[in-house]
């Protein structure tokens, strides 16, 4: 079954274990971060769980339909917000117990200091077939 991992990044002071914004983190820092997710993303292919990944640019827009064919767009996300989401990855397992496991060992890449992140991942199941029927 394949789940979805949404990584989010929460700054602030309620954060589990506060990270300053990525742009303050030292470049060994960063390369140590990248580097555990290149790690994680390549032992998930060879055990065959890996389907994708992808980290977000902290620039976006929400958009929603306002009824009469102009869409609003409102600024935002932030990097500054409580909330961001970081990026997500697409793997394919057994079982929910092994996505929420593997949800905690994302969960474990170092970030500032060398210190792990403990940022939250949103685990979600997808539906088994796609809306459209095609492949």
């Amino acid at each position: 079954m394949k789940y979805l991992l949404l990584k989010h990044y929460r700054g602030g002071p309620d954060a589990v274990a506060p990270q300053p914004p990525m742009d303050e983190w030292t470049p060994e820092d960063v390369d140590a971060h990248v580097q555990y997710m290149r790690d994680f993303a390549a032992r998930l292919v060879e055990t065959g769980e890996f389907v994708d990944e992808r980290a977000l640019r902290p620039e976006g827009t929400f958009v929603r339909h306002d009824g009469e064919g102009r869409p609003p767009v409102t600024d935002g996300p932030f990097a500054e917000t409580k909330d961001l989401i970081a990026g997500w990855m697409l793997i394919d397992v057994e079982s929910w117990e092994r996505a929420v496991e593997l949800a905690g060992q994302l969960s474990a890449a170092p970030g500032a200091g060398g210190a792990p992140t403990r940022e939250w991942l949103e685990v979600r199941p997808l539906f088994s077939e796609q809306l459209l029927g095609t492949e």
